[in-house]
């Protein structure tokens, strides 16, 4: 095999661009010079110090691939855009996905135990969103032998996946990695879509509507074959590629950049055909807090959370024998970084494609959209709503955003920022923060006029403990004094 090919590629390959969503034109714009290089050297020294048969990398920025590179060589060939490599766990973010599909559309609950929809499993009690966050405390790995190395057809049931002691720490305490709980994952989707398999629904329902026609559960050519390397020499060795069966749901899958690419898009801007904007942010949100002392942010729902040089990043590593991914999304600059080997172990590749991302941001910061005011027609009576508020002494400011949110910021340096979303009930539920999941209510006068906000008990009124101001315990009859 030949290696120290390379070649730069500042389009998506073969696979075509991520289609557009709406963005400034800057975002479209072809990066400079300078980024070009900066994002090429880091591709290649990082496959050249990794010692990697091959290596490819992309950075998305706008809702498109903005800058794609191949180093090493596939079967004599620089690596293009449209080469499959096994993405291992990046798998568990499509499963995560489907689970959230299902949740959406009401056919379960995050909260429902996994036995109620699903007979055999040695774990009934394990929650739908422990699974999804690995706090159900469930074995790391499945029943051996190594389960990345052997057929699936050692493991036909789901109560094969697991050995004497499925659980190894209580549930719902502690972030522990468990890839048989994703299989359990795979196997409920399975149940719940009338019994067909989990990559068939994947293919339907969501790889489908992304134009994500190069993401398959086996290789389909061109592909890149799987490689170890020797420690001490520099000679490499063939790896297995197993259909892993029911623990396919754990790393089966295959894809290429510029699916990746795709995948990368909608785990920024989102897809309603496919998901939810509110579920999708919810992928991100952090479910358990991270083991050890790393660079770990915790774990979301399906989604790996990291803080990087000030920013934290969403997405996932993956690996299988033959095969490391990474794939990180910075949302707030709106820019992704992916990156493909083919070799076992070596190429640091989550802290390559977290470093692409990285140096979009550093040369090139986001330019941020244009203001526009809120679409018409405008309610006034949510706009009486805005401006300051007094938690006590302490001054907030609530303002009025898209779709009628609202949000909370204080003024004093002090206090609980949130944002709020409209209920067709007339109350607001509070999205993050402090707040998240309590009800801020309207409070009215008989006349109609607003007397002050209820915020999960907590007064907010229009003057700091003005004697008039209906303030829990009352205020001093004396009032403000010098």
């Amino acid at each position: 095999m030949t290696i120290g090919q390379s070649t730069e590629s500042h389009a998506p390959g073969p696979a075509g661009p991520v289609p557009e969503a709406a963005a400034t034109p800057e975002e479209f714009a072809e990066l400079l010079p300078q980024t070009r290089r900066a994002l090429l050297r880091r591709l290649a020294a990082g496959q050249a110090e990794g010692r990697a048969p091959s290596m490819t990398g992309a950075v998305v920025r706008g809702g498109r691939a903005v800058w794609t590179a191949g180093w090493g060589s596939v079967e004599g060939e620089v690596p293009h855009g449209d080469v499959q490599y096994r993405i291992g766990s990046l798998t568990k973010t499509f499963v995560a996905v489907l689970v959230l599909r299902l949740r959406d559309e009401g056919l379960l609950s995050l909260e429902d135990p996994v036995g109620r929809h699903l007979d055999g499993t040695p774990v009934p009690d394990a929650t739908i969103a422990q699974l999804l966050a690995h706090s159900s405390g469930l074995a790391a790995e499945a029943r051996g032998p190594w389960w990345e190395r052997t057929a699936g057809t050692l493991r036909p049931e789901p109560a094969d996946l697991f050995g004497e002691r499925p659980r190894r720490l209580p549930a719902g305490r502690r972030h522990h990695y468990s890839n048989p709980g994703y299989a359990l994952l795979g196997a409920l989707v399975e149940r719940l879509r009338g019994g067909t398999p989990w990559d068939e629904v994947l293919r339907n329902e969501v790889l489908a509507p992304l134009g994500m026609g190069r993401t398959t559960l086996h290789p389909e050519g061109p592909y890149a074959r799987g490689w170890a390397v020797h420690p001490w020499a520099d000679a490499v060795l063939p790896e297995p590629a197993e259909d892993t069966g029911l623990m396919g749901p754990a790393g089966q899958l295959w894809s290429t950049l510029g699916d990746l690419c795709r995948w990368a898009a909608f785990l920024l801007r989102g897809d309603e055909r496919v998901l939810r904007a509110a579920s999708l942010a919810e992928m991100r949100t952090p479910a358990v807090p991270p083991e050890g002392k790393t660079s770990e942010a915790g774990y979301g729902l399906g989604v790996q959370l990291v803080r990087r040089e000030g920013r934290l990043l969403a997405g996932h590593v993956g690996s299988m024998p033959g095969f490391l991914a990474a794939l990180w999304t910075d949302p707030e600059e709106d820019v992704a970084g992916v990156v493909l080997a083919n070799c076992t172990s070596g190429p640091a590749v989550a802290a390559l494609a977290a470093d692409l991302t990285g140096i979009v941001s550093e040369h090139e910061p986001r330019i941020p959209e244009p203001w526009r005011p809120l679409p018409g027609p405008l309610d006034p009576e949510l706009l009486e709503l805005t401006g300051p508020w007094y938690w006590g002494a302490n001054p907030h400011v609530l303002r009025l955003r898209a779709g009628r949110e609202l949000e909370l910021t204080p003024l004093s340096g002090a206090g609980r920022l949130s944002r709020f979303r409209a209920e067709e009930d007339g109350t607001w539920t509070g999205l993050d923060g402090y707040y998240a999941g309590e009800t801020l209510r309207v409070v009215r006068e008989r006349g109609g006029s607003v007397s002050h906000l209820d915020l999960g008990t907590f007064v907010f009124t229009r003057g700091p403990y003005a004697p008039s101001e209906p303030v829990p315990g009352g205020v001093h009859p004396e009032g403000w004094r010098v």
